[in-house]
Order: structure tokens, then sequence, then C-alpha cells
């Protein structure tokens, strides 16, 4: 049943599902959800952001860059990393893993290990979904656990700035850019 179909029956419109190549992200405060299309197959996406090769695309000079990344990624594993202000100031989040199911599906933990102004050292949970597209994959991400409205808007702006990096790097080694 299309859209006309359904508004004339009155009927509820059913949602259509979908990203784009730019990545979006929505809160209400407390929950929010990010999306973007990559041009790569899930095994390839997952690889991307469950490895040291995180390292070579999350950040960008004059933002902040990602060094020392480390993760057991398995039920129960942990993760690490470490951001790097242009400044040279350190900020080191880490977290556990409380769902794998590569390379479809990873829920975690995360948490800041210093003094973060509005969320503290307080776990938030991410979860990440990998769906394939005919054109790569839609990656989809769902934070959750805001102690303040105000964190969840800042992260909606970051999830958008990281899926984009994960896009451009993963598009740029389809071009056989790097």
């Amino acid at each position: 049943m299309n859209q006309e179909n359904q508004e004339t029956m009155k009927r509820p419109v059913t949602a259509q599902i979908r990203a784009g190549n730019v990545a979006r992200a929505i809160t209400d405060g407390e929950l929010l959800l990010a999306t973007v299309d990559v041009p790569s197959p899930p095994e390839r996406v997952f690889r991307a952001l469950m490895t040291d090769e995180c390292e070579h695309w999350w950040g960008a000079p004059g933002v902040y860059t990602t060094e020392a990344w480390h993760a057991e990624v398995r039920n129960g594993g942990t993760w690490s990393l470490i951001t790097r202000l242009p400044d040279g100031t350190r900020l080191p989040a880490s977290g556990e893993f409380i769902e794998v199911d590569a390379p479809t599906r990873v829920v975690q933990t995360r948490r800041y290990d210093w003094d973060h102004p509005t969320l503290g050292r307080g776990a938030t949970r991410v979860t990440t979904l990998l769906h394939p597209t005919d054109g790569g994959t839609r990656v989809t991400v769902r934070h959750d656990g805001f102690s303040a409205s105000q964190t969840a808007f800042e992260h909606a702006g970051g999830w958008e700035r990281l899926l984009d990096w994960l896009r451009d790097y993963l598009a740029a080694e389809m071009d056989g850019k790097r």
C-alpha cells in the first residue's frame, strides 16, 4: 500500500527507512540516533570501526585525533582510546562490549575517563548496527544514557562528524585514493 492509499483509507503512513551519503543525527535530549550510508560491505565497516584502523580516520587536524586504540571485541571485552586535542590535551575514553554480533551489531558502554563538563565520568550506551544495502552498508548508531539534554545535543553533532569521516575514509578506499 502506498502513502496516498494509506492517507485515503485513513491508515497510518508507513515510515520509509532511508539514510544518505551525508550523516544525520537526531535527539530528544535523552536518546540520539545517527545514520549514514557508506560504500563498503558490513565486514569492512566493522573492521574500520572496531580495530586500531580507526586511528587513521577518526579525527581531523584542527579538531582532534584518535590514538592508542585498544579493543577486545567480544562480549565482556573492553576498549579504550585517547582523543588528542590540537593543543595536545589528552582525553581518554573507555568502555565494555555488552553484545558483539560481528559484523552487524555491537552494543557497548562509553565513558569519559576525565571530567566531561556535562557528563562527568558517567557511562552511556552505544548500539551500532551495520545493515547491508545495495550500495554498501547503512550505519545506524543509537546512543543513550545521557545525564543532561545538552550532552545529547553535543554528541549528536559529534556522531554526524564521526560518521562523515568514516564514510569519506571508506569512499576514498573504494575510489582507490588511499
